[in-house]
């Protein structure tokens, strides 16, 4: 008897790694399909889409008048994460995941058919601002339940490593949008104007078909199926989020800020800086931010890797510390021109200022909320953060550089969100040994909130 409760628990335990495995790896592709389509519109808006569905007199007003649309969409975020963080935490995460993807791979598709303003006048950049608002919804969704299908079965001296390889996603979004783009660049301009530039937001629809076939292979969060099964589901998630659950709310908004607005002013203001006012061609600025996020790959399940060692509060304060201190040696750098050093000044940039920290938002923040409000508390805190850190920022800082004609407002914005995440860093606990796999509610102090168990879970041994 003893043989064969051994043999079942063997098989059990093989079955939870296969499953985790494929939970893993159909959330990282999800992701990086997500991101792929989000980024691919931050590179055409500071490229093109000025040109295209925004033309002025004035080049620099055109390029504001197309980020604009491109803060719409992280404006918009926010409600994507409460629409999919409702039912997400209502009928289940894996359902949510499906729909987020479609109405994020229609988005893109579309807006690769656009016709532009030379054929249908000011209707074309309102149909550009209702697709990024689409998109912006699915992303919205999307984020969170990437995330908790894997933190809510991972075991627990393992979740900031599994967490970060569905943080990749972004960063190789990210390097397939700016390296498609950067191919396609290529071509000659009136090519490149007129058709070039649609490939990449087509190619999209094949990337959705196979993610979407991925996806319906996986099972539901056990998490959420436990905690759906004690009857302890919310009738208003957010609600809860927002009475019960608001300083931890507020430093999921803080744990945000700062990371996205490396990626705004790294890979969309810095587009535009260093092509228009520094005069470094445009394939060269793609490529270097394409091999920085080459390189990210290797930081980021490092770092996740990291936070599983020595905590992620650690780990979290010294990569907003370090961010805080290249915040203006990133500019004087760039401004010398030399290829070499704007390469690799890139690459330092978005490695420290976004990787080693934005690994760590998988694990993270759902460690600040319980399960029944998980996918709504950090979706919220998530989008929220990025619609703050990210959405503004590089339609703030464009106009204030051009402005002043020095990159200080940009170092400076860098810096204070910077100190905003560090404060907010302090006012948490370590959170990396709590099991995710109870309904139990807890806040940063380890102190339950109306929990059924009476007390906050660990999972030392696993």
């Amino acid at each position: 008897m003893a043989d064969a409760a051994s043999s079942t628990n063997s098989t059990s335990t093989a079955d939870d790694a296969r499953e985790t495995r494929k939970v893993v790896v159909a959330s990282t592709f999800g992701t990086i399909i997500e991101w792929y389509d989000f980024f691919l519109y931050g590179f055409a808006a500071a490229l093109i889409f000025g040109k295209l569905f925004f033309p002025t007199s004035d080049p620099m007003l055109g390029t504001i008048a197309a980020l604009s649309v491109y803060a719409v969409g992280y404006l918009a975020r926010p409600l994507g994460g409460i629409i999919f963080g409702h039912f997400g935490d209502r009928i289940g995460r894996r359902s949510m995941l499906v729909l987020s993807m479609l109405l994020m791979g229609i988005g893109t598709f579309l807006v690769g058919v656009l016709p532009t303003y030379e054929q249908i006048g000011i209707w074309a950049p309102i149909a550009l601002i209702a697709l990024r608002l689409v998109q912006a919804v699915g992303l919205g969704g999307e984020w969170g339940g990437a995330v908790l299908m894997v933190a809510e079965r991972a075991p627990v001296k393992r979740r900031g490593l599994l967490g970060s390889l569905v943080q990749i996603g972004n960063p190789i979004g990210r390097m397939t949008a700016s390296g498609i783009l950067a191919l396609v660049s290529r071509l000659p301009e009136v090519d490149f104007l007129t058709w070039g530039w649609r490939i990449p937001f087509l190619a999209s629809a094949v990337l959705i078909v196979i993610g979407l076939v991925i996806r319906y292979r996986i099972e539901e969060s056990p998490a959420f199926v436990r905690m759906r099964a004690a009857k302890q589901t919310v009738r208003v998630p957010l609600l809860e989020v927002l009475s019960k659950y608001r300083r931890e709310t507020a430093i999921a908004v803080a744990l945000k800020i700062t990371e996205t607005a490396w990626v705004g002013i790294l890979t969309v203001f810095a587009v535009t800086y260093l092509t228009r006012q520094l005069g470094m061609q445009r394939s060269f600025v793609l490529d270097a931010i394409a091999l920085a996020t080459f390189i990210e790959l290797f930081v980021m399940p490092l770092s996740g890797w990291l936070s599983d060692l020595i905590g992620r509060r650690l780990m979290y304060l010294l990569g907003t510390a370090a961010g805080i201190l290249i915040a203006f040696p990133i500019f004087w750098l760039m401004e010398t021109r030399d290829p070499a050093i704007v390469l690799w000044t890139i690459v330092v940039g978005i490695c420290v200022g976004q990787g080693v920290i934005f690994a760590l938002h998988a694990s993270f923040m759902p460690e600040l909320f319980s399960t029944r409000v998980r996918y709504s508390g950090i979706s919220f805190g998530f989008q929220v953060g990025a619609a703050i850190g990210g959405g503004l920022t590089p339609l703030i800082v464009i106009p204030l550089v051009d402005w002043s004609g020095t990159t200080w407002p940009a170092s400076l914005l860098l810096v204070v969100l910077g100190i905003v995440t560090f404060i907010a860093v302090l006012k948490t606990r370590e959170t990396s040994r709590i099991s995710l796999a109870s309904p139990t509610e807890t806040n940063v102090d380890g102190a339950s909130v109306a929990a059924p168990s009476g007390k906050l879970a660990t999972e030392p041994g696993r």
